[in-house]
């Protein structure tokens, strides 16, 4: 299982740790990643994915699920967040049309 968020892509970064003497060695930034049940309101259903806590924070302030993923580009989702945004695309492209 990748390092990796399924919404914004961030991954590992690589950066050294300094010590007092100034002697450099390598080390990699994990990112903060948690595994959350996320409810999409126009499939009426609940998707698991592993994301940041940033990228948790950002679906708060965005509005939800659907209204982040319709919005995000396809090179920094997952392949599992892109079939969740295709679904949702097309289930509001049937709204609007029977409306």
């Amino acid at each position: 299982m990748s390092r990796r968020c399924e919404l914004t892509g961030i991954g590992p970064m690589v950066g050294h740790s300094v010590s007092h003497s100034n002697v450099k060695t390598k080390r990699r930034f994990l990112p903060s990643l948690k595994k959350v049940k996320l409810a999409s309101e126009a499939l009426g259903q609940t998707f698991t994915l592993r994301i940041s806590n940033a990228a948790l924070r950002t679906l708060d302030y965005k509005g939800g699920l659907d209204a982040y993923i319709v919005k995000a580009g396809d090179e920094q989702l997952s392949i599992a967040a892109q079939r969740i945004k295709r679904q949702v695309k097309s289930k509001l492209a049937e709204q609007a049309a029977a409306a």
